[in-house]
């Protein structure tokens, strides 16, 4: 038996329709991206109600910034969606928690949780703003080096098959050309990471 699929929307579709006001596009990013955050928000003490919520707040972010002309995606979609949803989550968490540990008259031990809580905040922010910064270093590297670094890192290509993809004459110099993409790589994340 055949399988009726729907069409999967592009990035550029899902952000023209929804700038547009289009019922298909939220039906679209409903399918495509909401599971994806039911699973964060149930793995990390959520229901599928936070789920839903949070990924409601996400797409009103995400409405007003297209809408108002402000979105810089410089990531997919999916990726922009997830971390909005994630910090919208530990920011929720990190407040449920502050009211829970106030309820419970143990003095010593509410400032270390919310303590704790901060810190894990702090560091989850931190780490999403290392992600983006690297994205966009990877985005800025150029060709050919960007396609080599995904294909080693992401798509875990061999050297051998990296030598003969990009032409090189063996694996060592496909290695020393990995090598100075990375460093490359390097030098445009940590000039804007010291910022």
């Amino acid at each position: 038996m055949k399988e009726n699929r729907l069409p999967v929307w592009t990035d550029d579709e899902l952000l023209t329709g929804l700038a547009d006001g289009s019922d298909d596009a939220l039906m679209q990013l409903y399918r495509q991206y909401f599971p994806m955050v039911l699973h964060f928000v149930t793995n990390n003490s959520g229901s599928e109600d936070d789920a839903k919520d949070i990924y409601q707040e996400a797409l009103i972010v995400l409405f007003e910034k297209v809408r108002g002309g402000s979105l810089e995606l410089h990531c997919q979609l999916k990726t922009y969606l997830y971390s909005v949803c994630r910090r919208l989550w530990l920011k929720q968490l990190s407040q449920r928690s502050r009211y829970m540990v106030r309820d419970v008259e143990t003095p010593a031990s509410d400032d270390l949780v919310i303590e704790q809580i901060g810190d894990d905040l702090l560091e989850h922010e931190e780490r999403d703003r290392q992600f983006t910064l690297m994205a966009d270093s990877l985005e800025r590297l150029g060709e050919p080096c960007r396609t080599l670094l995904e294909d080693f890192y992401i798509q875990h290509l061999s050297m051998q098959e990296i030598t003969e993809k990009f032409g090189y004459t063996n694996a060592d110099n496909a290695k020393t050309q990995k090598y100075k993409c990375l460093m490359r790589l390097k030098r445009l994340f940590f000039s804007e990471y010291k910022q």
